[in-house]
């Protein structure tokens, strides 16, 4: 039982690290800004910031690193994954503009 709460933590980072790529694909696709929020996307990078903080600050997960990194890890993918999504926000509001869709 005291694996649970690192277990739904895993299952919800997975869950979002499937999310993310497929969110990115879309923007990409569909070359506008239509239908997303910056505002939600710099809270979840901020939101992801702190989650990574939170392990690297944390003496207990730090003295068990090596063995569980993969929880980083996949915070930091994650994190990447909204960064990239942010970059395509501004690509394609770049495209909104020279196509006057704004």
């Amino acid at each position: 039982m005291s694996q649970l709460p690192e277990l739904l933590e895993i299952a919800m980072i997975v869950s979002f690290g499937i999310s993310w790529p497929l969110n990115v694909i879309k923007s990409y696709k569909a070359r506008t800004t239509k239908g997303k929020s910056l505002s939600f996307l710099y809270l979840i990078f901020f939101g992801y910031i702190a989650g990574i903080t939170s392990k690297l600050v944390n003496p207990a997960y730090m003295e068990v690193i090596a063995q569980k990194w993969y929880v980083l890890f996949f915070y930091v993918l994650n994190f990447l994954m909204v960064g990239l999504d942010l970059f395509m926000y501004y690509r394609n509001k770049r495209i909104d503009i020279k196509n006057n869709n704004l």
